[in-house]
């Protein structure tokens, strides 16, 4: 028999499982201030108390600028595909999160655009990343949360250049 039928412990404990845990505990803090936010729209707050909003609609909040981008340029920002991010538009769109405008530069194309209700939406998750993260520093400590943020830039950092 192998090591590894005697020893897998290493599954559970790995870098990636750990980022990956830390990620959705993150993101789901992150959920639950924005629904309790006075400064999220009523309607958004409320689908995001209810669970409706989820990780999947962080990523548009996350990953749109504030000048808008085409869904190609969205979905790749994201690391999703145009369909998968098509979807989560579609329905912020029905949201009134953002919309689609044309192109300036390209009649064919459509750029999405956060609408004021978005970039409210966008300021009450500005302010619980802020949250989050300082929960984050008071559960870990400074001096950890120091290093692990440099690291993890520094990782990332790294794959970008590859």
């Amino acid at each position: 028999m192998s090591d590894i039928a005697y020893d897998d412990r290493w599954r559970q404990t790995h870098l990636g499982r750990l980022l990956g845990h830390a990620m959705r505990r993150f993101d789901a803090r992150v959920l639950q201030l924005m629904a309790a936010s006075e400064r999220a729209p009523l309607a958004l707050a409320n689908l995001a108390a209810r669970d409706k909003v989820g990780a999947a609609h962080v990523h548009i909040t996350r990953h749109l600028p504030l000048q808008g981008a085409r869904l190609t340029e969205l979905a790749h920002s994201a690391g999703m595909s145009k369909q998968a991010m098509g979807d989560l538009v579609d329905q912020c769109v029905a949201w009134g999160l953002v919309t689609r405008e044309p192109d300036a530069r390209d009649a064919r194309a459509r750029r999405i655009v956060f609408t004021a209700a978005g970039l409210d939406w966008l300021a009450a998750f500005r302010d619980a990343v802020a949250q989050a993260e300082s929960e984050f520093r008071a559960a870990v400590g400074d001096a950890v949360a120091t290093v692990a943020a440099l690291g993890l830039e520094a990782y990332a950092d790294a794959g970008s250049q590859d």
